[in-house]
C-alpha cells in the first residue's frame, strides 16, 4: 500500500469506488465528485490523499480534507475544519488505511490552526454527518474521538401525484407582499438582504451562485414594499451547479427538484411567512412540472410534515476538538 495525493487524475476511479461501496444510497456522479471534492477552493491538499494498491496500481481508499482558504468577506468558521469523506474499499479494510488517511487528515488540519473537525458539513459537502443506515462508521469515527451531537439532521422528501394539475399549482397569497423569481439586476440587492440578514454559509452559497452564472430562477424571493424580506432557493436540473437537494437525483426515475435553504427578516418573522415562503418555492418546482421534491439538512421536521414532507435520510453529527 502506498499514498498519494488527491488529484483529478483517478476521478473515474474514486467515482467507482465510491460507487462500489454507496451507490445503491448515494449514486456518485463524476461531475459532482469533481465539483464538490477537486474544483472547490476550500480542499486542504496536505489533508487529501489516496491509498493506492501496490501491485493492481488502483485506489483503495481516500479522504478529503478542508478549511476555510476563500478571499471573501464572508467566513464559514474561523478554526473550523472538515473531513469532506474518508472511504475505504469493504475488501481492504482492517488493514489500518483508514485510521492512516484520517491521520494525515488531522495532521495537515491541525498545521493550518483547526481547532474543531466536522464530519461532512463542509462548504460544497456531500452529508451533513454520517447517515444512520452506517452505525460502524459512527462507532468507527467514535472510537477515534469524535462525539455525536443531537438532533438529527434530516433530508425530507415528499412524491406528488401524475393526478395533480401541476401547471395550475398557485402561489400562496400574503398581506402587503408577493412571491417571485430573483431577477439577474436583483443580485447586489439580494446579496446585501443575505449579508445583513445571513452571514455566512447561505451567504456564500448565493455569492457562489452569481460565480458560477445564476440568472436568478433559483431563487423564490418574497418582497414587500419593493424590499426583499425573504428568499427560497430552489433547485433542478437545470440549475447552475449541482446543489446539495438534488445531489443524489439518480435515484429518481424522474427530474428531483429540490427546496431550501429559506429565510426571513428577522422583522417580519411571527406570521407564517416562513411557511408560505416553502409554499412558494414548491408551487415554483411543481409549474416546471417536477413531481418528487427533497428538503435537505434539517431537524424542523415538524415543521415541514404540514406540507405532507417526511424524513427520507438522516444523519448523526459529529464533531472532534483537536488539542
Amino acid at each position: 500500500m502506498f499514498y498519494v495525493p488527491l488529484d483529478a487524475l483517478y476521478l473515474d476511479a474514486l467515482c467507482e469506488l465510491w460507487n462500489r461501496e454507496l451507490g445503491e444510497r448515494f449514486p456518485m456522479r463524476p461531475e459532482l465528485l469533481r465539483q464538490n471534492s477537486l474544483e472547490d477552493r476550500n480542499v486542504l491538499q496536505a489533508g487529501s490523499w489516496i491509498a493506492m494498491d501496490a501491485v493492481a496500481r488502483r485506489p483503495v481508499g481516500f479522504v478529503v480534507a478542508k478549511c476555510w482558504q476563500e478571499q471573501l468577506d464572508v467566513q464559514l468558521g474561523k478554526g473550523v475544519g472538515w473531513i469532506q469523506a474518508l472511504l475505504v474499499d469493504r475488501n481492504d479494510r482492517g488493514q489500518g488505511i483508514g485510521s492512516e488517511l484520517l491521520a494525515r487528515a488531522e495532521r495537515a488540519l491541525r498545521q493550518r490552526g483547526v481547532q474543531k473537525i466536522w464530519l461532512g458539513r463542509d462548504p460544497y459537502h456531500y452529508f451533513p454527518g454520517i447517515p444512520v443506515e452506517s452505525p460502524e462508521v459512527s462507532a468507527w469515527f467514535a472510537a477515534r474521538g469524535y462525539r455525536l451531537l443531537e438532533p438529527l439532521e434530516n433530508d425530507l422528501l415528499c412524491r406528488y401525484s401524475d393526478q395533480d394539475d401541476q401547471k395550475s399549482v398557485p402561489l400562496p397569497q400574503v398581506a402587503d407582499g408577493r412571491f417571485r423569481l430573483l431577477a439577474a439586476d436583483d443580485k447586489d440587492a439580494f446579496l446585501s438582504f443575505l449579508h445583513r440578514c445571513f452571514p455566512g454559509r447561505w451567504e456564500y452559497e448565493a455569492i457562489h451562485y452569481f460565480q458560477r452564472g445564476g440568472t436568478g430562477r433559483e431563487f423564490v424571493v418574497l418582497e414587500r414594499q419593493g424590499e426583499i424580506v425573504g428568499f427560497c432557493r430552489i433547485n433542478d436540473a437545470k440549475s447552475p451547479f449541482i446543489a446539495q437537494n438534488v445531489y443524489w437525483a439518480p435515484l429518481f426515475a424522474r427530474e428531483l427538484g429540490g427546496i431550501g435553504p429559506l429565510g426571513i427578516d428577522p422583522a417580519h418573522r411571527g406570521s407564517g411567512l416562513g411557511l408560505a415562503l416553502v409554499q412558494a418555492g414548491i408551487a415554483m418546482l411543481r409549474q416546471r412540472g417536477i413531481q418528487q421534491i427533497v428538503i435537505d439538512w434539517t431537524a424542523l421536521v415538524d415543521f415541514y410534515a404540514k406540507l405532507g414532507y417526511s424524513s427520507w435520510k438522516q444523519y448523526a453529527k459529529y464533531s472532534k476538538e483537536l488539542v
